[in-house]
């Protein structure tokens, strides 16, 4: 009977040391800072990190300045908003898993840039970032083309920087590589948002006739009966080009006016119909 209760008690102690050890380990990895892996789910992609390299090239592509209002769509552990707000600018980023926003967070604080980047828990398709003059995302191709409706609502001039996707057939104006020791997820893309200029507009007596697709313009100059065919015609934000006949139009888009120089010498000016 001695032997039974000795057993008994053994059996007790060691239940409860393993419910110890149970209960050490659930508290210690509670306890334990959040550690994002490679590869892990979010809400409509799996998480990579953007390596560094990319995101100063992608900064240097977007010319962002102190005067920049930067949004991160998808922002991660933070990096990129970090380094922008080292930069000087204002940044903000939006994304979706709090575990990683409470980690960017931290990384600023720790960084001495938490007054100027700034994290929210948000999903991307549901925020408000028409502030921005800077967009930047590493997102899927798909959801840079649901995007796309919206970058292209932002005020002319806006600056998007993608890692890696491009947005189908809006063309990038630009194209980089991050170079040095990266090796995966290298590239970058950037797009400038163009004014919306198809349609007709009256220029010197005479109609000016524009087809836009996205950044680029084919058209006319009609004048009477005669219609003399545009060339080289493109947009950067709200600066326009294009050549009629010999003669090149360059100018700047207002709402519903257009003025600039030919040939920047004479001057001309548009207003739309």
């Amino acid at each position: 009977m001695k032997a039974l209760h000795k057993s008994l008690a053994a059996a007790a102690i060691c239940a409860f040391a393993l419910h110890g050890n149970a209960a050490a380990q659930a508290q210690n990895a509670e306890s334990a800072p959040y550690k994002p892996t490679v590869g892990q789910s979010g809400k409509d992609v799996v998480w990579v990190p953007t390596p560094q390299a990319l995101v100063d090239r992608m900064l240097d592509m977007a010319a962002l300045t102190p005067q920049d209002r930067l949004v991160d769509l998808g922002s991660g552990d933070g990096r990129t908003v970090i380094t922008a707000a080292q930069r000087g600018a204002t940044a903000r980023g939006i994304e979706f898993n709090p575990d990683m926003v409470a980690l960017a967070r931290q990384a600023a604080q720790a960084a001495g840039v938490a007054d100027r980047a700034k994290f929210e828990q948000a999903d991307i398709f549901e925020s408000d970032f028409s502030e921005a003059t800077v967009i930047t995302l590493f997102l899927l191709p798909d959801l840079n083309v649901k995007l796309r409706p919206i970058l292209l609502d932002m005020p002319p001039g806006t600056r998007i920087v993608s890692n890696s996707f491009t947005m189908d057939d809006w063309e990038p104006d630009e194209t980089a590589q991050a170079g040095g020791e990266c090796s995966a997820y290298c590239s970058a893309y950037k797009w400038v948002v163009p004014a919306k200029v198809a349609g007709t507009w009256q220029l010197s007596g005479k109609e000016l006739v524009l087809e836009q697709t996205y950044q680029k313009l084919a058209g006319s100059l009609q004048d009477g009966g005669k219609a003399t065919p545009i060339s080289d015609a493109w947009l950067n934000g709200d600066q326009i080009q294009f050549m009629v006949g010999t003669q090149r139009y360059t100018g700047q888009v207002s709402d519903k006016t257009m003025q600039g120089t030919i040939d920047g010498n004479g001057t001309w000016s548009a207003t739309r119909s």
